[in-house]
């Protein structure tokens, strides 16, 4: 007897009764695709904290504008400053500019109880982020809007407070670190370096 055969159109899949088939199918399936997981960094959004330091008279870190020509009165907003190291200096801050070797005509440098600072004569001329005939301006930690500082957030390494003036004009500069807050005061900004930081200034005026 001679059965009729259904052809086969090909449209149809095959169905796999054995356990085993099954098996192998769920096996061999695509997984799905997961997204890669998302993280938040505490830094976004925060610029990178600008860091001075007063190691030794060769080895410091100083606030300076971080465009060629500024007054210090004109860099004084965010993104206008920036830190610079002498060579022995840029350990404290390795994505620091640097400063000639020059950048001092004559220094001193001073420990005290809590405290160390730099005062002294600079060569202006010798960092073009300076103006040589700006009277200069004043950079610190405690200041600025809120006490937070000028630069915002800006600190000396090793220590809790800093206070920086820097005077081309004069061809003076001086910086002091210090722990107690009243060792670096922020409110005599117009006073000039021998007033705020008492020192050795040689002949610099």
């Amino acid at each position: 007897m001679l059965v009729a055969l259904e052809p086969f159109s090909g449209k149809r899949r095959p169905q796999f009764d054995s356990p085993a088939v099954s098996h192998l199918s769920t096996l061999f399936k695509t997984p799905a695709r997961r997204s890669p997981p998302s993280y938040s960094s505490p830094f976004v959004g925060r610029s990178e904290v600008l860091k001075t330091a007063v190691n030794s008279a060769t080895d410091f870190c100083m606030i300076l504008p971080k465009n060629a020509h500024t007054n210090i009165g004109d860099s004084e907003h965010p993104g206008g400053m920036s830190n610079y190291c002498s060579r022995e200096g840029l350990h404290n801050a390795p994505n620091a500019g640097s400063l000639p070797d020059n950048f001092w005509r004559n220094v001193e440098y001073k420990t005290g109880n809590g405290f160390v600072q730099l005062t002294g004569c600079i060569n202006a001329a010798s960092v073009e982020q300076l103006n040589v005939n700006d009277d200069g301006g004043q950079y610190d930690s405690s200041g600025g809007a809120g006490g937070h500082g000028n630069p915002r957030g800006s600190i000396c390494v090793g220590y809790n407070h800093y206070v920086e003036l820097v005077e081309p004009a004069g061809s003076r500069a001086c910086i002091r670190c210090c722990n107690n807050p009243t060792d670096c005061p922020t409110t005599t900004d117009r006073s000039g370096c021998p007033k705020v930081i008492p020192g050795n200034y040689f002949d610099c005026a």
